[in-house]
């Protein structure tokens, strides 16, 4: 993998953290303003996901300019890694349902791929 390559995708997962807080600070936001019920935000939670994997695809397409589906993939596989790996370090071990994180994988993985071809 190229040096180009290798600093796109950094980027792309870089934008999608910084996004990702962005969010974050918004649903806190609204939690407060609202009393959001568990349902919600764990619903808005996912969400965040989603649509940070496809800002994160989006920019690796467009700094890499081929095969962007693959390198959006890529994106969306790495946010979800590095955010288990926070997850499991924070909590010292994995407090989830398996299926709720296979689920979070391919939310993750979808939309990093759906970004790459969008871009």
């Amino acid at each position: 993998m190229s040096n180009s390559r290798v600093k796109a995708v950094l980027r792309s997962l870089l934008i999608s953290y910084i996004f990702t807080g962005v969010l974050l600070v918004l649903l806190a936001f609204l939690l407060y303003q609202f009393r959001l019920g568990e349902k919600q935000v764990g619903m808005a939670v996912n969400v965040i996901y989603v649509v940070t994997c496809i800002v994160g695809g989006f920019a690796a397409g467009k700094g890499i300019r081929q095969r962007r589906f693959f390198w959006g993939l890529l994106t969306g596989l790495l946010y979800f890694f590095i955010l288990l790996g926070m997850s499991f370090a924070m909590q010292k071990g994995l407090k989830g349902e398996m299926a709720d994180i296979v689920k979070v994988l391919a939310m993750c993985a979808a939309g990093g791929m759906f970004g790459g071809m969008l871009s």
